[in-house]
């Protein structure tokens, strides 16, 4: 268990991986809001609830259980991490036999296309293993992080190739005499350096519509029926807080897809909406920011996304 803060959270990914500011800063917010941090303390428990140690009246806020917290940082279909309902709530432990899944699908060249084609992949097998999958605005958070392994981890010594060597460190994997792959320590591999130019909101906005437009799949979930329901046909009886418009078209999300002629207005508010309105985060449910949350996050990401045209949030 860890307690961060927003300060230390934007300060390390600009230190570290040469994230830009813009995109440091919506990541931190997202932490703050979406993951159940709190945003008069700004701290955030990157591991198990902590809710005693991050909110100044637990009484009054509630559980924060901070990354850890089920469909909103974390989400069905993560590269290496099992489902919160096939396996017991135990959606943080390394699965090696998805680190191995992936490596073989990337053919260990952790690339655009081939984390496209394992995004798809794990996709459809939680839409089949797991009754309750759900596949949300929020997911979007999963092509974004899936471009990290290719734009933030490579190392300048390695050439900036995104190798099995460099991701393995990383993720703690580590490959076992039979073939399988088991956990160890994350780290940073041995005399890595990290990328030249910073990693801005915008680089990441169009790597995540790249990565989902090679191998686009629906947004939704599985209902009671068996059935995989996309966000027109779930979320319609979602009217409060959201009206019925806003629950068929989130941002670029629309009948259940992002469209290929997105525009460039709608890939560069991609986060930002994540950040500063309400969002569906089960087939039941929506992630409304509290008062305090949204001011935080417009007080923080205004004077960056002000110029981009991103729409302003909703207060219904």
């Amino acid at each position: 268990m860890g307690i961060t803060t927003f300060n230390e959270l934007v300060d390390a990914q600009q230190n570290i991986y040469n994230v830009g500011y813009d995109l440091a800063l919506v990541l931190a917010v997202l932490g703050l809001t979406t993951a159940d941090g709190d945003p008069v303390t700004e701290k955030l428990s990157i591991g198990c609830d902590a809710t005693t140690r991050t909110s100044v009246n637990p009484a009054l806020t509630g559980s924060e259980p901070g990354l850890d917290g089920h469909n909103k940082f974390e989400s069905d279909s993560s590269l290496t991490r099992n489902d919160f309902f096939t396996h017991n709530g135990d959606d943080f432990s390394f699965n090696g036999t998805l680190f191995g899944m992936m490596d073989k699908t990337c053919g260990s060249n952790f690339d655009v296309s081939g984390l496209s084609l394992y995004r798809k992949q794990r996709w459809h097998q939680s839409q089949v293993e797991n009754p309750n999958f759900y596949f949300g605005p929020l997911a979007l958070l999963l092509y974004g992080a899936a471009s990290f392994l290719y734009e933030l981890m490579p190392s300048g010594t390695h050439g900036y190739a995104p190798d099995l060597a460099t991701i393995s460190s990383f993720f703690g994997a580590e490959k076992q005499s039979d073939g399988t792959w088991g956990f160890v320590h994350e780290k940073i591999p041995p005399n890595w350096t990290n990328r030249v130019s910073p990693y801005s909101g915008t680089d990441v906005n169009q790597q995540i519509v790249t990565m989902y437009l090679e191998n686009p799949v629906l947004f939704g979930g599985n209902t009671a029926a068996g059935h995989f329901g996309t966000v027109v046909e779930v979320l319609p009886t979602l009217l409060h807080p959201l009206t019925l418009a806003d629950t068929l078209n989130f941002g670029a999300i629309k009948n259940g897809t992002i469209s290929a002629d997105i525009s460039s207005a709608e890939t560069a508010c991609l986060l930002y909406q994540l950040a500063t309105q309400s969002v569906p985060s089960s087939l039941n449910g929506v992630l409304t920011p509290t008062v305090d949350a949204l001011a935080f996050a417009l007080k923080k990401l205004g004077p960056e996304y002000k110029n981009l045209g991103c729409p302003t949030a909703l207060t219904k």
